[in-house]
């Protein structure tokens, strides 16, 4: 290390990346994220959470500079950042980075497309931002994994990571695309740091507050930008420095060389997984494992008892307390429910697997899943213990009516390196989530300029067609 702050470490990685410097993965990628972001978008603007939201964005008034999906008139860059990061997580869908299990994209993608916005820049200037963005959140969120305990620190402390982190990849992002130099970077981090937050505790007991923390974390990142564009400073030592970043989050020192080491030549940005079920990322190796029962010919009514083994840190997400798991009353309880998943692959889901229909408040309370639900216990698991967390694996064990003993082993995630989903799947997966919304002429532009981003003019042709977002009867 040298007396180079991580901050600057960070800041002269975002001023002197040019577009050119981006790897072609790196760029398909992003083209990739964005079209995915904005599916999941789509599809959740009918959720009362986001109808909140979006109400209380259009109550704030300024300056209108940017579009955000299912509202019509134009708002300033920070609502229309808050809107866009409060659809694309509110459904659980957006992708994740393992081992920090962050979700990168549902924070930088908002952020970057209001900053375009806002600044008038075009596609090249919008994947650049993104890419730097998305590298940004993903090291800051490394620095916090802790190797000895396999696990985010973060997530121990009760802390909400991917808003955290994310308000701080979502700010350079923002800067980057408004042209901010080296020492304006390093200030919008510093001003970041301050307004980072969200608690998980919603995962475990209810409350629909964690749908917030992306839009509130990309408003943050607009907010940030523009308080040092217009001279606000923040701290150099704002990651390590005694008071800093690190300190107070992790309660701890970060793990610098996550972010210096390889920055700017090795990028995490392709192997983000993408997630190819709605729910959370915890929860999908138990949806495969339940298909693979259904493949095997294996019905729910031939079920005596499942034992579904995962990682011991997934336990407090997906499998407890077990009777409210078992129990879902709502289909975003049953989002972090290990013995719902286990339904959803059993019974069968639409999509790539599991789709958003398959977990509407009706099927968390049917009778037939409760009852299958009710067979379940999730334990911890060994092998999986080792695997996790760069891998979320379930390995199932069932006692079938007839006395016979099946396994079945999910040892890596959908989605992720191991198991890519191609362009054409990530375009499936769009069109099942836009399509309700959209005639199918407008959702095969929308994916069409997504894979030819880079050569987009304005920024305002991807949103300005979604402001009008409709159920579509075909």
């Amino acid at each position: 290390m040298t007396d180079t702050t991580l901050a600057q470490h960070l800041a002269r990685f975002a001023a002197g990346t040019t577009f050119e410097d981006l790897p072609d993965a790196v760029v398909d990628s992003v083209g990739m994220r964005v079209l995915d972001t904005l599916g999941i978008a789509i599809a959740a603007t009918d959720l009362d959470t986001s109808r909140a939201a979006i109400a209380w964005a259009t109550e704030q008034g300024g300056a209108a500079k940017a579009f955000a999906v299912g509202v019509e008139a134009a708002l300033p860059g920070p609502m229309a950042a808050f809107v866009n990061g409060v659809l694309a997580h509110s459904l659980d869908f957006d992708d994740t980075h393992l081992p920090s299990i962050l979700h990168p994209s549902a924070t930088v993608v908002p952020a970057a497309l209001a900053a375009a916005q806002q600044h008038g820049a075009d596609g090249r200037t919008l994947v650049r931002g993104i890419a730097i963005g998305l590298e940004v959140c993903v090291r800051i969120g490394m620095a916090g994994f802790d190797p000895e305990t396999q696990n985010s620190v973060f997530f121990e402390h009760g802390q909400h990571a991917t808003s955290i982190c994310g308000a701080m990849g979502g700010a350079v992002a923002a800067a980057v695309i408004g042209g901010a130099s080296e020492a304006k970077i390093v200030d919008t981090l510093g001003i970041a740091a301050s307004m980072a937050s969200g608690i998980i505790e919603a995962n475990r007991t209810g409350g629909t507050v964690k749908r917030m923390h992306c839009g509130w974390a990309a408003h943050s990142a607009l907010a940030a930008a523009g308080l040092a564009r217009h001279g606000i400073t923040g701290p150099p030592t704002v990651l390590e420095g005694r008071f800093g970043f690190f300190e107070a989050w992790l309660h701890q020192p970060g793990r610098a060389s996550e972010i210096v080491d390889g920055l700017g030549t090795d990028w995490a940005v392709p192997d983000i997984f993408f997630k190819p079920y709605p729910a959370n990322h915890f929860t999908h190796a138990a949806v495969d494992a339940g298909a693979a029962l259904r493949n095997r010919g294996i019905a729910p009514s031939d079920v005596e008892k499942l034992v579904l083994g995962v990682p011991a840190a997934n336990l407090r997400t997906i499998g407890e307390p077990i009777e409210v798991k078992r129990t879902p009353t709502t289909g975003y309880m049953a989002q972090f429910s290990g013995p719902y998943a286990l339904a959803v692959g059993m019974f069968g889901g639409g999509g790539l697997g599991a789709a958003l229909e398959d977990y509407s408040d009706e099927l968390a309370n049917a009778e037939d899943r409760r009852a299958l639900m009710a067979k379940v216990d999730v334990v911890p698991d060994a092998r999986c213990d080792a695997i996790f967390p760069h891998q979320f694996p379930a390995v199932l064990t069932a006692t079938l009516t007839d006395g016979t003993t099946v396994v079945e082993e999910v040892l890596t995630t959908r989605g992720g390196p191991e198991r890519p989903l191609s362009f054409e799947e990530v375009s499936a997966k769009f069109r099942a989530n836009a399509g309700p919304f959209m005639s199918e002429s407008d959702v095969a532009q929308l994916a069409e300029r997504c894979h030819g981003l880079p050569d987009l003019t304005d920024i305002g042709t991807l949103l300005a067609p979604l402001r009008r977002i409709g159920t579509v009867t075909r």
